[in-house]
């Protein structure tokens, strides 16, 4: 595709990337009736640069797919089946199967925020995990977690405490809800304003960069009855972009008229 088909794809995507670009923590807290508050969990560990060209197309594409799994995230209350699908449709393993990875020796404590936002006192206890998600050999997210084990099962807690077992896999049985407190664009394949620059349309003669985390989420999980039962931060990797672009058909050649 050429920069004047890029820029025209990029016309028709713009209104839809930029009303979706960063639902900022003020605007999603509002909505799930919690206060925001900044997180700062490590970032997945691996995440390889997709081998993409630095073309002004591939840029934009990188970024209508990053909004295409934010709108994902944001619509499912399962982070780990929303995962689950992207991972088979754009054919990062098969099966496409997430797994946790358990990451031993951190701990982090709630904060007193936290604490209100669970809906805990001091005394309540409040258990951390965190977790590599993988879907074959690709890291796609870090997930820390800050859950409350008297609100769950004795079988989950203790699936939680000794398996590799994703915590949405664990703990479906509750019909959980999910309630988005922040959800943060962490790259921007396209500078701000890149609809009004003729510079973002350039190409760039190496390969597309993308960084370790991409995009961020903070959320809270509840009960049907609306009592939260965990809050968890996950930093999603450039993993979920680790697949080759497709390539544009060639058109077809005209066919000589035959001869009489």
């Amino acid at each position: 595709m050429s920069a004047d088909a890029g820029k025209a794809l990029a016309r028709m995507l713009g209104s839809v990337l930029l009303a979706g670009a960063t639902l900022t923590g003020a605007t999603l807290a509002c909505a799930a009736g919690v206060p925001a508050a900044p997180a700062a969990p490590a970032a997945p560990a691996t995440a390889p640069a997709p081998d993409w060209p630095d073309s002004f197309v591939a840029r934009l594409e990188a970024l209508a797919l990053l909004q295409t799994l934010n709108a994902e995230l944001l619509s499912h209350d399962s982070a780990t089946l929303t995962l689950e699908r992207w991972c088979d449709g754009h054919r990062l393993a098969s099966p496409a199967r997430i797994v946790a990875e358990r990451v031993a020796g951190s701990e982090q404590p709630p904060t007193e925020q936290q604490r209100v936002e669970l809906r805990v006192t001091a005394s309540d206890t409040v258990r951390y995990r965190r977790v590599r998600l993988r879907c074959g050999e690709l890291v796609l997210s870090e997930a820390d977690n800050w859950y409350v084990p008297g609100r769950l099962t004795a079988d989950m807690n203790r699936s939680l405490e000794t398996s590799d077992t994703p915590f949405g896999r664990v703990v479906q049985a509750l019909h959980f809800q999910r309630h988005t407190i922040a959800a943060t664009l962490l790259w921007r394949p396209l500078p701000e304003g890149w609809e009004m620059s003729a510079a973002a349309a350039s190409d760039d003669p190496g390969r597309l960069i993308a960084p370790t985390g991409v995009l961020q989420h903070r959320a809270l999980l509840s009960l049907p009855d609306g009592t939260p039962f965990s809050e968890v931060v996950e930093t999603y990797s450039g993993n979920v972009l680790a697949f080759a672009l497709p390539q544009p058909v060639p058109p077809a050649q005209p066919v000589p008229p035959a001869r009489p």
